[in-house]
């Protein structure tokens, strides 16, 4: 009789984990939101740098790339941080 019931909580336990396993499995429309979402993470602070780095340029006497190329690489390691943190968030 314990056997019985012990067997069969855990076969209710496991039926209970796959059926919660299959009502939060990703659908192709949330996993298309995500790596958009992690695009535009990623992309944003280039592109906000890449502007930021012009205009600074162009502030300066002379034409010179340098505040482009730093503010480009700034973005590039902010968009890394922030697509890291949305990667390891559970």
């Amino acid at each position: 009789m314990k056997n019985d019931d012990n067997l069969r909580q855990q076969v209710e336990q496991r039926v209970r984990r796959l059926v919660r396993a299959e009502r939060e499995r990703p659908t192709v429309l949330g996993q298309s939101v995500y790596l958009g979402t992690l695009g535009l993470l990623l992309v944003l602070p280039v592109i906000g740098g890449a502007y930021l780095g012009r205009w600074l340029d162009g502030m300066a006497s002379g034409y010179s790339i340098r505040w482009t190329i730093s503010m480009i690489f700034l973005g590039l390691v902010i968009g890394g941080f922030n697509a890291y943190l949305l990667i390891r968030e559970p």
